[in-house]
């Protein structure tokens, strides 16, 4: 039986859900190109900034502006008034689409991407091949913005970094295609060191997609090949587990309620076609 409901649906394919400064929902829709805030309780909805390069992560500054990842450009854009400014360029250091993102209480972004075009290597051979324990995937790093919008490598080799939260002074890495949370510390300048399996997620066929930290040593996962969320604690045990009404791909913790963004699946060629994503809440 699902345990969510259902607050939005017609969706192209949501991702980089926030609870943002205004206490509002924040999402992106990657097909859409529109950057959205909700209202949970009313259902008010609004298009905050659309982003032609296809929006994905996103996060604030201390001054409360806006940054989004524009995942075709490869750079972090700044809305500034009604401008949606170049804020960084991630293109000497991504190797594929720029994808996820969080920003700090500092303002510094910790940046993801695909690594490779793993869209293209799903239609051609479909999931199967990527899924074998014996398949590597390529390595990409993990890109550091600071507040000036200077660029550099925080971490690298990773496998499809993805959803990031920040768990007692660590920031934790979904890496998608290692199929585990990988944890980091974080020093005052938001340099990474002490690189950790913090959770192996293989077993239970979790390739982490989109995570948030839920401040009681916990961290919601978006597994992107089940219709579930489910909480995790540090060395990979499962605490919870939220069934969802399609597969879930992005996680946010809004006050007392957990929203999953869940679509069909994640190919461009149907999600981009079809309004089938859905925003889905669950009461924690």
């Amino acid at each position: 039986m699902v345990d969510t409901t259902v607050v939005r649906d017609g969706l192209r394919f949501g991702e980089g859900p926030r609870h943002g400064p205004d206490g509002r929902l924040y999402y992106s829709d990657f097909y859409d190109h529109e950057v959205r805030a909700l209202d949970l309780d009313t259902g008010a909805e609004q298009v905050v900034c659309t982003v032609p390069g296809q929006p994905s992560g996103l996060g604030w500054l201390p001054d409360g502006r806006l940054l989004v990842v524009s995942m075709k450009e490869r750079t972090v854009r700044r809305l500034d008034g009604d401008d949606l400014v170049v804020h960084a360029d991630l293109n000497d250091i991504a190797t594929f689409h720029a994808n996820d993102m969080l920003v700090d209480a500092h303002g510094r972004a910790y940046v993801g991407n695909f690594g490779f075009d793993l869209h293209a290597a799903i239609a051609a051979g479909g999931e199967a091949p990527l899924l074998e324990p014996d398949w590597v995937a390529p390595g990409t790093p993990l890109a550091l913005v600071q507040p000036d919008g200077t660029v550099s490598v925080a971490a690298d080799d990773l496998k499809f970094p993805n959803g990031m939260g920040l768990l007692d002074g660590s920031l934790i890495v979904a890496e998608t295609l290692a199929f585990g949370l990988t944890a980091f510390d974080v020093a005052s300048d938001g340099t990474l060191s002490n690189r950790r399996v913090w959770a192996a997620l293989r077993e239970h066929f979790i390739a982490p997609d989109g995570i948030a930290v839920d401040g009681k040593g916990g961290v919601w996962v978006a597994p992107a090949l089940q219709p579930y969320a489910f909480r995790v604690v540090e060395g990979g045990e499962i605490t919870h587990r939220v069934e969802t009404s399609q597969i879930c791909f992005a996680v946010a913790v809004v006050g007392d309620r957990l929203v999953c963004c869940t679509a069909p699946t994640s190919q461009p060629e149907v999600v981009s076609a079809d309004r089938l994503g859905r925003l889905e809440v669950f009461d924690l």
